[in-house]
């Protein structure tokens, strides 16, 4: 009787097995509030209500990254230390710890929505496990910002006019592309992008139509040339050793409610980009941006034929070599998994 009580006294079972649920705690990074709609809208009520929507033991607290001090590249480096749970990944930017990461959005891969879910699907277990071995990092769903297209404020009438002009990058391969059609890359953090373009810094700079709507990106800018160069993919990784804390039952809840979102933000990002097109040209309907007047510039079959050809020239190669720099297996794996769906 004594054992029993003391049992219960303690929250547990004479079995060892809690009596109560104990309460998980979720240190989460999200996305940059600079970034927009999906953050506001999708992520952040995400989290808000995760432990709702699982039923799971949850108390988190979630942070913007643009509230936390820290930088978009040193996300990995802070999931593996331990010092937050789980974080949302922006992938071209944790890309320069882990190039194999890249391999899922290289310049030209991803013209269009339909083609980055074949990407996603075929190479996210791949990237996976690599973050698994060296980040000590769980991925648990890869998703998209839309498009990355490029605003000017300078005229342009095609991705030839870039010659000369200094280009907002974010990722070393759009760096090479960049560089490739006669720009000069610039790697700014998105958050400093509306000032350095009114600052004459950068006179050009790439981001979706959406994001670049959401931080004011056409109030310094006068010509938008819709050509998807790359899709923006971001994902959740979650530490290993707080993953491992939960049972098989609380990981598929868990796991279940982050491919739901996941869904969600494909459908969403979508629309997303779709209708800030029409906004940033003062198009309608535009249901969800501010209206502006930029100089939507026809994309040519000319623009088309360098970004098809831009993978098997300039992002596959250059990536490749220094992929396999830091990790001898990477242009293989990513031809076992993708070299038939990116036509290589």
């Amino acid at each position: 009787m004594r054992k029993l009580l003391l049992a219960t006294l303690l929250g547990t079972t004479l079995a060892g097995t809690p009596a109560l649920a104990e309460t998980i705690n979720l240190k989460v990074i999200g996305q940059p509030l600079a970034t927009g709609l999906i953050q506001k809208n999708k992520e952040q009520p995400f989290f808000e209500t995760l432990a709702e929507k699982t039923g799971l033991p949850l108390s988190i607290n979630y942070k913007p990254l643009d509230t936390t001090g820290i930088k978009d590249v040193e996300q990995l480096r802070v999931l593996k230390s331990g010092l937050f749970d789980l974080i949302s990944l922006r992938m071209s930017q944790v890309s320069r710890d882990e190039p194999t990461i890249l391999g899922l959005d290289l310049v030209g891969l991803n013209p269009d929505f339909q083609q980055g879910r074949r990407v996603v699907e075929a190479y996210q277990d791949t990237v996976d496990q690599r973050l698994q071995e060296r980040f000590n990092t769980k991925l648990l769903a890869v998703w998209p910002f839309g498009p990355q297209v490029l605003f000017c404020k300078h005229p342009i009438n095609s991705l030839a006019d870039v010659k000369g002009l200094k280009v907002r990058v974010y990722d070393q391969n759009l760096a090479q592309f960049v560089e490739s059609v006669g720009g000069v890359p610039v790697p700014v953090a998105f958050g400093d992008v509306h000032q350095s373009l009114a600052l004459g810094m950068i006179e050009c700079a790439i981001t979706g139509p959406s994001s670049a709507n959401s931080a004011g990106w056409p109030e310094v800018t006068t010509h938008m040339l819709p050509l998807g160069f790359q899709l923006a993919l971001n994902g959740y990784g979650i530490n290993l050793k707080t993953w491992n804390k939960l049972t098989p039952e609380q990981q598929q809840r868990l796991q279940a409610a982050f491919d739901e979102l996941s869904e969600d933000i494909w459908s969403y990002s979508e629309e997303l980009f779709l209708d800030a097109s029409r906004c940033n040209v003062g198009a309608e309907p535009c249901t969800t941006g501010t209206k502006y007047k930029l100089v939507d510039v026809p994309v040519s079959e000319a623009d088309l034929a360098i970004l098809a050809s831009t993978v098997q020239k300039v992002s596959y190669p250059t990536w490749a070599e220094q992929c396999d720099k830091a990790n001898p297996d990477c242009s293989a794996n990513w031809q076992r998994d993708l070299a038939g769906i990116a036509g290589l």
